[in-house]
This record gives C-alpha cells, sequence and structure tokens, in this order.
C-alpha cells in the first residue's frame, strides 16, 4: 500500500505564551515492512534549533527550542510512505524459540528493556499474570497459538472504545473496566506477553482501515518478539495480526515515550489554551507487495 498523510496540531493561546523545549515523534518508520518515501515537518513559529536524533529504539525523533512569544503554536507533518505485506510467520519462526516460556538467557540482551514489566521495579502485573496463564491452556506451549488466544481472549473482555486523553493503564485497571482504549488493549497485551518471556513493544502510528472513517486518529498497537521473525505486529483492539494497512511512527518499551508532540508553555496567569488536531490520509495505490516470499 502507498499512502500520502497530513497529521496538523494547532494551539491557539488566549494570550502570547513562551513555548519549551518540544519533542516531536511524527515522521512515519522508514525500514522494515515500512519505505519513507517523503517526510517534511512544518512548524510555527519558527524554532531557534530544529534538529533530528536518533532514539534508543532506532526511530527518528525531531526537537525543537523556541526563542520569543506566540499566541499560536501549529505543527504540520507530511509524509509519503509504502508498506508491504511480511513474510508468514510460521515459515520464519526459529523452532526452540516457537515454545513458551522463552528461555530468557537465549535472546539478545538487547530486547532486556522489552521484557521489563509494566511496574517501575519490573513485576509483572498480577492480572496480566493470571490472563497469560489462561492463554496458555491448551496452546501446547506454542508461541504463535498462545498470541492467538491471547488476543482472542482480550477482545473477549475488554470492550474497545476511544479515549484522547490520559496515560495508557496497566493492565489490572483495563481488565477490571473491561473497557479500553487501543493504547490501555496495547499495553495489557504488553504485559501478557512479557510474563511468558516474549519481548514485547507499544507502537504508535496509524491504521488506514475500511471503510474510510470520517475522521482519522492515531493508533496504537503491540509488537512482539519472535526469534527468527523479529519484531511483528499484533493488535488487540482490531484485527490480531497487523498488515499493511498498519503505519508504525515510533515504537518504544514504555507508552508514553512515544506521544507524538511533547513539550510545554508558559504565559501570564489566567492563560488558557485551545487545541486541535486533524489527520488526513490518501491511499495512492492497494499493492499486495510482500518481501522475502
Amino acid at each position: 500500500m502507498r499512502a500520502r498523510l497530513t497529521h496538523t496540531f494547532t494551539y491557539r493561546y488566549s494570550k502570547p505564551v513562551q513555548l519549551g523545549p518540544h519533542r516531536f515523534c511524527l515522521r512515519p518508520r522508514p525500514h522494515g515492512f515500512q519505505r519513507l518515501i517523503d517526510y517534511r515537518l512544518e512548524v510555527t513559529p519558527d524554532p531557534s534549533q530544529l534538529f533530528d536524533l536518533l532514539a534508543a529504539g532506532g526511530d527518528a525523533i525531531t526537537r525543537a527550542r523556541f526563542l520569543g512569544d506566540t499566541d499560536l503554536f501549529q505543527v504540520v507533518s507530511r509524509s509519503e510512505v509504502e508498506t508491504f505485506s511480511a513474510p508468514l510467520v510460521e515459515a520464519c519462526l526459529d523452532e526452540e524459540m516457537a515454545r513458551l516460556p522463552v528461555p530468557i538467557g537465549r535472546l539478545n540482551p538487547d530486547l532486556a528493556s522489552n521484557l521489563q514489566g509494566w511496574l517501575p521495579n519490573g513485576q509483572h502485573d498480577a492480572a496480566a499474570v493470571d490472563l497469560a496463564q489462561e492463554a496458555l491452556m491448551g496452546s501446547d506451549q506454542r508461541s504463535l497459538t498462545f498470541l492467538q488466544q491471547l488476543l482472542e481472549i482480550i477482545q473477549d473482555r475488554v470492550k474497545y472504545t476511544q479515549r484522547h486523553i490520559g496515560p495508557a493503564w496497566p493492565a489490572s485497571r483495563t481488565l477490571k473496566e473491561r473497557v479500553g482504549s487501543c493504547r490501555d488493549l496495547a499495553m495489557l497485551m504488553i504485559e501478557c506477553c512479557r510474563s511468558v518471556g516474549l519481548p514485547a513493544r507499544f507502537v504508535s502510528g496509524y491504521h488506514l482501515v475500511e471503510p474510510k472513517p470520517d475522521r482519522y486518529d492515531l493508533h496504537a498497537w503491540t509488537e512482539v518478539y519472535l526469534q527468527g521473525a523479529g519484531w511483528r505486529g499484533f493488535d488487540a483492539s482490531g484485527i490480531g495480526a497487523v498488515d499493511d494497512r498498519y503505519i508504525p511512527i515510533v515504537t518504544s518499551s514504555k507508552s508514553d515515550l512515544t506521544a507524538a508532540i511533547t513539550g510545554s508553555f508558559s504565559g501570564p496567569p489566567g492563560v488558557e489554551s485551545i487545541f486541535e488536531w486533524a489527520i488526513e490520509a490518501e491511499i495512492i495505490s492497494n499493492s499486495q507487495l510482500k518481501i522475502g516470499y
């Protein structure tokens, strides 16, 4: 699939404010099963400094610093990307890594951060451990069967809903509420996978669903590392295994590091801000190209 995207963020302030440093995660991933053809970032007012950096997870992050006051802050990301269908996981998976639990000592140490639990001390959420153990039942300890059963259980227990503000919930809250946003369901799946030794990370990006919705939104899903097949995407709030209509932007072992825009402002007492956003997407072609197979 080849698509053009325009993502606009507009902040208006009732009085002039001073913008603090900002961090942008808006550049679609240029590698893996995706090719970045074109990318432009337009920022108003002009930053005094604007530079890219390579984050720990390998994604391109942009940072900006500003001078002077403004009553308007606008960020426009324009990109053109081409996505491809990944080879079948079954054809790539290393046999010794197909069974659970995963022997942690055989994994690349670079995956350590993606094995830590949701809690700061690295302990896994008890509710997620219980759910993972339930998914293991009847899976014959097979990684792919476990993932399929886990997705089915999550989709049966938790109703997907949109929630635009606030951080991702921990697994126990999502299961207790029986409702959650895409980022809540992504973190629930991440925690379950990590508890059985499967490295998992949070992904933020776009899902160009069919039919086209009235309004596109950012989406979140999970990537699980399967030895031999590498990082593969799974959407607990959508279709399960992701296809070429998913466009990853940024990944991290922690969900809060994938926010599209992070920053601050300071101004006079009582200053108010109004925030608006829009995502426009145009599918140029919908070819079913595959890599490797």
